[in-house]
């Protein structure tokens, strides 16, 4: 490994020479969800509620606990254990009730699943010490940081060995377009607007629920579609494989189908836009941690539409 990451160093320095191209005006809004001031929640009526293919029933009280990981497909994962399940209430929340119960995620966050386990332990190591942050304020990662301020070894042990045995499993439609839905912000993520309308999409990935109900009642099954620009899956799959002289291929690290090599964490299949929040962070210097001193010359010569073609080709593959 070591050798390989020598190999890499010199691969960069020589490949990298030049100025860096601008990050524009700030990190796009599309990419970084803020919950808006005054987002209210529709109010529980007691009634239980369920979702396709399952037979488990829950409140909105229940579902809304990040306390408690709704779970309701229990075939499709081992038996949880109790920081993912349940957390520690007052002081760390339930694992699975923002990365699901069976580690799948969402844009807005990480999907765990499958996650080498000596990974994810570094992730929260890189959160309790404030390197790993992120380029908007008012967002989710502020909570992790909190999580792993407070979260024991013995805890971060059991979730990581847990999610990181679990098979990751495809969920986004990956879809070019002239056009996209017209969004709104609903917990650090977008969905369609309440009244329907499309919008040029211009350089942007807009990503949203297929089934919003489904997606906020946390069911792990949940699928999304990405839309990107014209032609990114081809231009990204030119940078992935190549580096098309401005980077080094992905797969020297990420392992030759994007999947993970060793502690490096596979790329295949994540939401695009949790994939372009991470390459801007890195450029930006905002991520830093263990893979950040690697990371950051890989991506500094990077612009936002090759970061938006790379997101878009390693999220069209199986994962």
């Amino acid at each position: 490994m070591h050798g390989s990451l020598l190999l890499l160093s010199l691969v960069v320095s020589s490949t990298l020479a030049g100025g860096s191209p601008p990050l524009g005006d700030g990190p796009p809004a599309w990419a970084y969800p803020v919950n808006p001031a005054g987002l209210t929640e529709s109010p529980d009526d007691g009634s239980r509620l369920q979702v396709p293919d399952s037979d488990a029933a829950f409140t909105l009280t229940q579902i809304r606990d990040l306390n408690f990981c709704p779970d309701w497909h229990p075939g499709d994962h081992p038996p949880m254990p109790e920081i993912v399940a349940r957390g520690r209430r007052q002081a760390v929340l339930a694992c699975g009730s923002c990365h699901r119960a069976d580690g799948s995620g969402g844009p807005e966050n990480a999907r765990v699943a499958g996650l080498p386990a000596a990974y994810i332990a570094q992730q929260m190591a890189d959160f309790k010490s404030d390197a790993r942050k992120t380029s908007v304020l008012g967002r989710n990662p502020e909570r992790m940081v909190e999580i792993a301020k407070a979260i024991t070894p013995e805890e971060i042990k059991a979730a990581a060995d847990y999610f990181s045995a679990l098979k990751p499993r495809s969920a986004i439609r990956v879809t070019e377009a002239v056009n996209a839905p017209k969004t709104r912000v609903v917990d650090w993520h977008l969905a369609a607007a309440s009244t329907p309308g499309k919008e040029p999409l211009g350089q942007r990935i807009i990503e949203v629920p297929e089934n919003l109900e489904q997606f906020e009642r946390r069911d792990g099954r949940s699928r999304w579609v990405a839309y990107v620009p014209p032609g990114s899956v081809r231009r990204g799959r030119k940078l992935v494989t190549s580096g098309g002289g401005k980077t080094v291929p992905c797969g020297t690290c990420h392992g030759p189908d994007l999947k993970g090599l060793g502690p490096i964490p596979g790329i295949a299949g994540r939401s695009p836009s949790y994939l372009f929040r991470q390459l801007y962070d890195f450029r930006a210097g905002i991520r830093g941690g263990a893979g950040s001193a690697l990371m950051k010359p890989v991506v500094e010569k990077l612009s936002m539409d090759d970061m938006i073609s790379l997101s878009a080709y390693a999220a069209s593959l199986h994962p």
